[in-house]
């Protein structure tokens, strides 16, 4: 049996880290003002549909998981595993002290993680970085991949990452710049919807929620946190429809 030479594979992969750098640190050009539009419409269209939400939502999904789960990292807490279910749910689960600021920023960081991503995408296409843009998520979905702990998540986040490697590898720049746009519109215009989605399940009774968790660790009650949620999505958008046009 032949192995294949470590030197080759070594210089294999430098190529195409090389060739990844070189095409996410180049300016890609940005659509006409018209097909932006169109492309909001389109993203409009898949939010708002049911069957096309239903696996819209699997990526909002995955990017308020990551919120989560970036943020519990980020201040101090040790990430358990991430969940995400095919009814559209998700779970993380980090351990840290059960109170205090700490907490509170993680559990808040879900519901806006997608109008955070997608104001950030806003900035990066504004500056023609579409291709580093769509690298940048692959780069998310690997490392939110060792924290998947449960056979669906995994498959929802390799055929989200493999999408997305096989688009900004084989498309022209033009269509990789349509799709980096398309995927900003769709977090930025889908990040309210949950939002409001939770508002109509709970009023009035508790549900565990991120709000629910967030009303007992703080003298807020829940209605407080889902409004705060909401206001902070639309102002991600109205930011980042400002930057994009």
């Amino acid at each position: 049996m032949r192995f294949p030479d470590p030197a080759t594979s070594t210089v294999a992969f430098t190529d195409v880290a090389g060739e990844i750098w070189s095409r996410a640190t180049t300016v890609q050009p940005a659509p006409s003002p018209r097909v932006v539009l169109l492309l909001a419409v389109l993203a409009l269209a898949l939010v708002v549909h049911p069957l096309s939400w239903h696996w819209v939502r699997h990526l909002v999904t995955v990017v308020h998981e990551a919120g989560h789960a970036f943020v519990a990292v980020l201040v101090g807490r040790r990430l358990s595993g991430i969940r995400v279910h095919s009814d559209t749910s998700g779970l993380t689960v980090s351990r840290g002290k059960p109170r205090g600021p700490g907490m509170v920023a993680m559990l808040c960081a879900g519901y806006l993680a997608p109008a955070a991503l997608g104001l950030l995408a806003a900035l990066m296409l504004a500056n023609g970085r579409a291709f580093g843009l769509l690298w940048l998520l692959v780069a998310q979905l690997v490392v939110m991949f060792v924290q998947i702990r449960n056979w669906y998540g995994a498959l929802v986040l390799l055929v989200i990452g493999s999408a997305l490697v096989g688009v900004s590898w084989y498309l022209s720049d033009t269509l990789q710049s349509a799709l980096a746009y398309l995927i900003a519109w769709v977090l930025l215009l889908a990040a309210p919807k949950p939002v409001v989605e939770l508002m109509r399940e709970r009023r009035g009774r508790r549900t565990g929620s991120d709000a629910d968790q967030l009303a007992r660790l703080t003298p807020f009650p829940a209605g407080f946190w889902m409004v705060v949620f909401l206001l902070a999505n639309v102002a991600g958008l109205a930011l980042a429809v400002a930057t994009l046009f």
